[in-house]
């Protein structure tokens, strides 16, 4: 315990900028991976081993969806396992820091692993409405093409933000980091990934997750072309 009390206080100062980040990662999931990141750091985890242990839950919460007819002791269990898969996201950089700093086949590993939890995702979304059409109401047919195109805006919008932090100009050493925008934290609350897993609650209750899930993935398309014309403006500013 008195190792684990070490790494919180350490890792209470060594966080990332809250600057972009929606209320939910900034007070919810970055402090439980907090935790998660200073338990795994007594425990002798490797933040690959973190990265793992997340994609573990995530990838058991995807499958859940698609293979089990939906109720709502279905909705928790796959909520919880969404949530804690995330909270482990965040702890494997946190326990990277911690450790003196991660490597680069890491980064890819943590990259991969996002890229493909929200494609198995939207995925196992379209499975479960095909396979169980009278319990989510998805009998046309045109339903299916709502997690395809959620999933479209989740994808584009995770790796267009992705490549925009690799190429946009840095900061020049030593300037002070811009301070976070409450308004910013909660107008992104709608694609957060934290939100969207709430949105797994409802799983029981058959047309009212669809209708929500359809409404979230309206909001990420809304969004990604919000996005792509901030950083298209961003980086047409970048000198080649």
């Amino acid at each position: 315990m008195a190792k684990v009390g070490t790494a919180l206080r350490e890792l209470r100062g060594a966080q990332k900028s809250a600057k972009g980040v929606s209320l939910y990662s900034r007070f919810v999931n970055r402090p439980a991976g907090r935790y998660l990141a200073a338990v795994s750091y007594a425990l002798g985890l490797t933040p690959n081993q973190v990265t793992l242990v997340s994609a573990a839950f995530s990838f058991a919460a995807a499958a859940a969806v698609a293979l089990a007819a939906p109720s709502w002791g279905l909705g928790v269990a796959v909520w919880a396992a969404l949530a804690v898969g995330f909270a482990f996201d965040s702890a494997d950089g946190q326990l990277a820091r911690l450790r003196g700093g991660g490597s680069a086949a890491g980064e890819w590993l943590d990259h991969v692993v996002d890229c493909a939890k929200l494609t198995a995702l939207h995925s196992c979304v379209l499975i479960a409405f095909y396979r169980f059409p009278e319990a989510y109401g998805t009998g046309g047919h045109g339903w299916l093409l709502v997690p395809l195109g959620f999933q479209f805006a989740s994808v584009v919008t995770f790796f267009g933000g992705l490549l925009t932090e690799k190429l946009k100009a840095k900061p020049a050493p030593g300037s002070p980091a811009a301070a976070p925008s409450t308004v910013r934290a909660v107008a992104l609350l709608p694609v957060d990934y934290g939100v969207f897993c709430l949105v797994f609650l409802a799983l029981g209750g058959g047309g009212l997750f669809r209708w929500a899930y359809a409404g979230l993935g309206a909001i990420a398309a809304l969004f990604l072309a919000a996005f792509l014309a901030k950083w298209f403006r961003e980086l047409s500013a970048v000198p080649r």
